[in-house]
């Protein structure tokens, strides 16, 4: 068996080297000290029973996720698969449940089987197949992320409510996802530490070949490995779908690079051999208190992946010099010292309540402010039109004297959830918020109507929630004067084909059905092929050029923005404005450039920094009780050659 534990070198002895070895030990738990000490300090809202509970809320994903990868990485292996078999697992619950009438808990064996499933096949290519885990896993990050696509057919379905309690709180203040976290990790630290098949784990990951010619069943191992994986791969898609009423075919992507991230960051060696869940669990706290204190210190969306990113380096850094040092933690089920652990952790403890005991003085009294503070959470900063809103956003806090916070969901409806969290335990005067999904955004919205902070939503709506003002354009009516622009320039007859928007989104769900409205009026035009672009240029232009390998005769291309139609205008080359007319959506500064220039037919814009300050003002209304209408309509407006020169957008 792999015990990692190693001599103490001869000058390590001493008080100096003593808490040098202390640190290296306990890096992971020293970095978690630091921060919340760090952020107590900068921030008088960090420290509040409603923060802390949110950190834990943001971390149980993550974390029970986490502890399934601590199992492979430990015997030496990679699981890239987790973030899909997540989606995959709350997808097929609420499928099963909502849509076929599957008894609840027959749908959770069954979201459960899906994630065991996933993982013995994963186990079966690796151990079996002889496929390194990086392949095996990446294959079923797309299989599982394609099977969740396909059984919602790209749309959210609500999930069961029964299950949807696992997202509430007990008692009014105890988030049931933090017991969840609690429990998956006492099971995992008890899988680690007391079982057959966690000893294995350290075996094989010591030395697989060691471990074989000892009589251990290598390939049986991994095939429980990865099926203990995928396990809680579905419990964490459980929990995550609970906490936003809907299984979302697009959530978790990304995830399980933090969960990999919270594994290594938790001391745990990519070598194999090393970890234990306690480890993963503060690594998993560290990267939800990042988060959490960068969005509250206003921190730019863009420099906290910069800093997630170094931490991530330094952990490993970290590990890298431990072991040098021959500092190795002891691997959990190997023995070692835990009265000293314990004591450890004790004193880590009182150590930080007293420095952040000091630190309160800081914030005392220091929250008089009279500048009304709010918090904008867009859907995703990778976009030139929320980038406009942003921007329309910004100009007119500042004219209005408005401390404005601005946070970036990067198409996440869990990430987003954690910012209004993060905006709502504040104590903000208002909220504006731009959903990633109008379902996922329900329960945080409620959150905030219930601490009494008005809502506002801009360009899409929240559903099953109350929202002070929704300030929006009209996705559908702007799809169909999108279709009818089209048509009327092709005569009424043609052959077209159309882009559509990320698959999940309620944006491409309501262009896509006033496309297909708008076309209702026009039998002449022949849709050859409809396929998703993702909102994004690059994925444009490789979707247009296949798809002018199969329909060369192409006449018109419709987009469900700018962005994919600048994409396809790019695959079309000299076609573009000519022998195929192109209609794009958002009025962009690069679209009516594309308008200008002649090979964008035309833009159906919406005046996205119309939308940001229009938001702003109604937000401040709200905030100084004055009356706001509950909707506010921005126009659409469809842009050509013949008008682009007079917009300003």
């Amino acid at each position: 068996m792999a015990t990692d534990t190693l001599k103490r070198p001869a000058g390590a002895s001493g008080a100096p080297g003593g808490l040098r070895r202390l640190l290296l030990d306990n890096g992971a738990l020293t970095a978690l000290i630091v921060l919340v000490i760090a952020l107590s300090a900068l921030s008088g809202d960090f420290l509040t029973t409603d923060n802390l509970l949110n950190i834990g809320v943001q971390a149980a994903v993550t974390a029970i996720l986490a502890f399934g990868v601590t199992f492979v990485i430990v015997s030496a292996g990679i699981d890239l698969s987790v973030g899909s078999v997540a989606a995959l697992s709350a997808t097929v619950l609420a499928w099963s449940a909502t849509s076929h009438g599957v008894p609840v808990v027959l749908a959770v064996l069954m979201a459960v089987a899906t994630g065991i499933v996933a993982g013995l096949v994963n186990g079966f290519l690796i151990a079996y197949g002889k496929l390194p885990p990086f392949i095996a896993t990446l294959a079923m990050l797309s299989v599982g992320r394609g099977l969740a696509l396909v059984i919602s057919q790209g749309s959210p379905i609500a999930f069961p409510d029964s299950v949807s309690h696992l997202g509430d709180t007990l008692g009014g203040w105890l988030p049931v996802p933090v017991l969840v976290m609690v429990v998956m990790g006492l099971i995992a630290a008890f899988v680690l530490g007391r079982t057959y098949i966690g000893r294995s784990m350290y075996a094989i990951g010591g030395n697989e070949e060691a471990a074989r010619l000892s009589g251990l069943r290598v390939k049986r191992q991994k095939l429980a490995i990865y099926a203990l994986s995928g396990l809680f791969a579905a419990a964490a898609g459980i929990v995550l779908a609970s906490r936003l009423s809907s299984a979302q075919p697009q959530a978790a992507d990304g995830y399980e690079l933090d969960a990999i991230a919270a594994v290594v960051i938790g001391g745990a060696s990519l070598a194999g051999g090393t970890g234990k869940a306690s480890g993963t669990l503060i690594g998993a706290l560290i990267l939800a208190v990042l988060r959490n204190g960068l969005n509250l210190l206003s921190v730019s969306a863009f420099w906290q992946q910069v800093v997630i990113g170094v931490v991530i380096a330094l952990a490993v850094l970290l590990d890298t010099v431990r072991r040098k040092a021959g500092a190795t933690p002891v691997a959990a089920g190997t023995g070692g010292p835990k009265g000293k652990q314990a004591a450890t952790y004790a004193l880590a403890a009182v150590v930080t309540v007293a420095i952040v005991g000091a630190t309160s003085f800081l914030h005392s009294g220091s929250s008089s402010s009279t500048t009304p503070k709010m918090g904008l959470s867009l859907s995703t900063l990778n976009n030139p039109f929320f980038v406009q809103i942003r921007s329309g956003a910004q100009a007119e806090a500042k004219k209005l004297g408005v401390d404005l916070t601005v946070t970036d969901a990067q198409n996440d409806a869990s990430q987003q959830a954690n910012q209004l969290q993060n905006f709502t335990s504040s104590g903000l005067g208002a909220i504006i918020v731009n959903p990633v999904d109008s379902d996922a955004a329900s329960n945080s919205v409620k959150a905030a109507d219930k601490a009494k902070i008005p809502v506002i939503a801009v360009d899409r709506g929240v559903n099953h929630a109350s929202v002070d003002t929704l300030v929006a354009s009209d996705n559908v009516a702007g799809g169909e004067l999108a279709a009818k622009t089209i048509a009327e320039k092709l005569g009424g007859k043609g052959k077209i084909v159309i882009l559509q928007g990320q698959a999940g989104t309620s944006a491409a769900r309501e262009r896509a059905a006033g496309f297909a409205q708008g076309l209702k009026a026009y039998p002449g035009i022949q849709v050859l092929a409809q396929q998703p672009a993702d909102f994004d240029r690059t994925k444009g232009l490789d979707v247009m050029s296949n798809l002018l390998q199969a329909h060369p005769d192409v006449q018109g291309v419709i987009a469900a923005n700018d962005e994919m139609a600048l994409g396809a205008i790019k695959a079309l080359g000299s076609k573009a404005g000519k022998s195929v007319q192109v209609v794009g959506f958002d009025g962009t500064p690069d679209g009516l450039t594309a308008v200008k220039n002649g090979t964008l037919y035309a833009s159906v814009a919406q005046q996205p920094s119309q939308l940001g300050k229009i938001a702003v003002d109604n937000a401040l209304k709200a905030v100084k009780g004055d009356k706001v209408d509950p909707t506010v309509k921005v126009p659409v407006k469809v842009v050509t050659k013949d008008n682009v020169a007079g917009f300003t957008g």
